[in-house]
């Protein structure tokens, strides 16, 4: 992580295809670049575990940017994959673009709302790629996310009747945030009224969608997107561990966490590439639940 100002990052899971899927994404967007790539150890005795033996030498994460906003894409195994509980909403300035980024996207993908016109959009249309990672590509207009690429949260199965409470409790969390707008079911076949249709919140800065519904969806928060959070030092790192695991939510190892919802959070320091310079650091992460940037020698 890097410390600048976009303060939570998604990160995206791929089997063993990162620097492919990276290498898409670059080509699909006109203004995408990597930033910088990492790499596993080459052996156990640098920190390897056992499970991957296989990933030796094999790059671990790329960070790149698509229109200014930051991703890190993560090269491990099947054990996870993306899927649309969280998906990333492109807003365009033309039906034309619009069109142009879907049918580069939908390569290899599945429509999961086809593209067209709708009530709330004059061209809009929901997909996964050929990686499982999910994209709305719309028409930027009142309502729509100012930013160029937002983060989208989509509540489903238990988590259904919980978005606007989601909402207020991660805007307690962190700063800079607030709720923006919320957008209510009424009369709408399958859900019921008053449930969150679509909403806008702020968290540090920047924008994120939440949605839910009551569909019989088959996808629910997993490690195929997790938001990482750049800490500034061993204090914020405390901080936000001990706020998004409250009240259910659940410790991994090497600064992964899953909060009360299910979503997945990694906190870490600004600066976890120069601290996974220093000698035996991949093999101390493997032993830490919570970072703790005092055992890094």
């Amino acid at each position: 992580m890097k410390n600048n100002m976009q303060k939570i990052t998604p990160n995206l899971w791929f089997n063993g295809n990162a620097k492919e899927a990276v290498d898409f994404y670059v080509s699909a967007f006109t203004d995408a670049n990597i930033i910088s790539t990492s790499h596993y150890p080459k052996s156990k005795e640098e920190g390897l575990a056992d499970f991957q033996l296989n990933m030796a030498g094999k790059v671990l994460t790329i960070d790149f940017e698509i229109m200014g906003f930051r991703f890190v894409a993560i090269n491990a195994g099947s054990e996870f994959t993306p899927n649309p509980s969280i998906s990333f909403t492109i807003s365009c300035k033309s039906a034309y673009e619009v069109d142009a980024l879907w049918h580069t996207l939908i390569m290899g993908g599945q429509a999961l709302m086809e593209l067209g016109e709708y009530p709330f959009s004059k061209r809009y249309g929901w997909l996964n790629d050929k990686y499982g990672v999910s994209w709305q590509i719309i028409v930027r207009a009142d309502g729509v996310p100012a930013g160029p690429i937002t983060p989208g949260l989509m509540f489903t199965k238990e988590n259904v009747g919980r978005a606007e409470e989601a909402m207020k409790f991660y805007t307690s969390v962190f700063p800079d945030s607030k709720i923006e707008s919320i957008f209510r079911y009424e009369n709408q076949p399958g859900e019921k009224d008053g449930n969150i249709a679509h909403a806008l919140f702020k968290l540090c800065g920047r924008e994120f969608i939440a949605q839910e519904s009551a569909g019989p969806h088959k996808f629910v928060f997993n490690e195929g997107v997790s938001l990482s959070i750049s800490c500034k030092d061993q204090e914020e790192i405390d901080y936000y561990w001990e706020k998004l695991t409250a009240e259910g939510g659940q410790e991994s190892v090497c600064g992964w966490l899953k909060d009360k919802y299910g979503v997945s959070w990694q906190v870490a320091p600004y600066n976890i590439e120069d601290l996974m310079k220093k000698p035996d650091a991949f093999k101390i992460m493997m032993q830490q639940k919570k970072i703790i940037i005092a055992e890094y020698k």
